[in-house]
């Protein structure tokens, strides 16, 4: 399988702005643009239009900056999954129906959810007994240890 490149104008946008404002240059612009507008107060003499040019400018960068980097994490989001759903595909002995976990609703997902808190206490009560907690029966599964 081969990846390749986005050729969506938007893709590559985003990711680019991502990159580079999330660069320290980027913070230092934004402090020397605060900076500036600040000592700019006594020239406008901190005038209503002074102070609509800064939050103006900032609720537009901000607005805009919530779909870029929704976006960015979007795109994310979806190859971690996948490289997930992999590592769960190759794995002997993993549950394959865990592969589209994020795809379940809510009380499906919680139920799941339960299953392997209870495999992660059987686990637990395993190491306090000195024995290993890498091989911990499925929570399905019946333990000799149960009664105890």
């Amino acid at each position: 399988m081969r990846a390749t490149k986005s050729t969506s104008w938007f893709t590559r946008f985003a990711k680019w702005t991502a990159r580079y404002t999330g660069h320290p240059i980027a913070f230092g612009i934004a402090v020397s643009i605060i900076i500036v507008w600040g000592l700019s107060g006594p020239i406008f003499g901190f005038s209503d239009t002074w102070q609509l040019v800064i939050n103006t400018g900032t609720t537009i960068v901000t607005f805009l900056m919530v779909f870029l980097i929704q976006n960015t994490q979007n795109r994310d989001s979806k190859a971690i999954q996948v490289k997930l759903d992999d590592l769960i595909r190759c794995t002997e002995g993993a549950h394959n129906a865990l592969l589209d976990l994020e795809e379940l609703d809510e009380k499906e997902l919680d139920r799941i959810c339960a299953s392997y808190e209870k495999l992660a206490e059987k686990a637990r009560k395993q190491l306090k007994k000195g024995r290993s907690d890498k091989r911990v029966a499925d929570v399905d599964e019946k333990d000799d240890d149960e009664d105890e």
